[in-house]
């Protein structure tokens, strides 16, 4: 990740005046997410009692293999920290892909099996293309002030350590243009469904549904932030998987938080192939 995101105009802008615009940012920013975060709570004040007997939510057997998922990214995270050396490659990112893409597969199987109506379940027909894009767009941008003090705060902690990220060290490192192009593939329309799909739609589901929201939200983010195993990255991920959550209970529908994934990863890396852009 990189501070300077969508921030160069606002750096561009000398002195007091650029000061004052970054301040209203983060509070607008904080302003938004609140006003989120209430309406979420007012409205399932609102509708409890009444859509308990109508919605089906996530049992025992849900919770279980959540329980296993869970245990496994500890163990995938385990290994990620003990052995620190191994270098991020093409192939291990095909092979996390197909990896995933499996552990989705048998998840989706499992709720159908038990039947479950995965696209009613995740929102996945509630808004239109249009409505998807514009509240994605939206929330991300509003969740980037909340992004970079936080990667701020880290890089201070750090010494000014780098907090990318080992795709988007692989990203500037590549040397091929089809090198490029997977990444791009997979960091902008793979990654973003698969992650969403398995921390936001199923493992906050099945936490929000025993824990509550507060906790659903805290340890999914937890949990998305420690899977990426990129400790100066830790503190911004968690911030943006919290974002996510939000906008998805919010907006009911997991396409939001899939969209705001996808956009943040696509400015990431055009960020860093066109530098020049976003330069202060």
């Amino acid at each position: 990740m990189r501070s300077g995101i969508l921030f160069a105009a606002i750096g561009a802008i000398p002195g007091v005046i650029g000061v004052v615009l970054f301040a209203l940012y983060i509070i607008a920013s904080a302003y938004v997410y609140l006003s989120l975060i209430y309406q979420i709570s007012t409205r399932t004040r609102n509708a409890f009692g009444a859509d308990a007997a109508t919605t089906r939510s996530f049992g025992l057997p849900e919770a279980i293999l959540a329980a296993l998922l869970i245990l496994f990214l500890f163990l995938t995270i385990g290994a990620s920290v003990s052995q620190p050396s191994i270098q991020f490659s093409a192939r291990n990112l095909v092979a996390n892909f197909l990896l995933t893409g499996c552990v989705v597969l048998v998840i989706v199987t499992f709720l159908q099996f038990r039947g479950f109506d995965v696209g009613s379940l995740g929102g996945f027909f509630r808004l239109g293309f249009v409505r998807t894009l514009s509240t994605g767009a939206i929330l991300l941008f509003f969740a980037y002030p909340l992004i970079l003090l936080s990667d701020t705060i880290t890089q201070r902690l750090f010494g000014g350590s780098s907090s990318k990220q080992n795709i988007v060290e692989f990203f500037s490192g590549s040397r091929t243009i089809e090198q490029r192009m997977m990444i791009i593939v997979f960091a902008v329309a793979i990654a973003p469904i698969v992650e969403e799909f398995l921390f936001r739609f199923f493992i906050y589901g099945v936490l929000k549904r025993y824990f509550g929201r507060l906790l659903g939200v805290t340890f999914s983010a937890l949990l998305f932030a420690a899977a990426h195993a990129h400790l100066p990255s830790f503190a911004p991920l968690f911030v943006l998987g919290s974002c996510f959550a939000i906008a998805y209970e919010w907006s009911g529908s997991i396409l939001v938080a899939m969209t705001m994934h996808s956009l943040f990863n696509s400015l990431t890396l055009t960020a860093l192939a066109f530098p020049e852009i976003f330069s202060p």
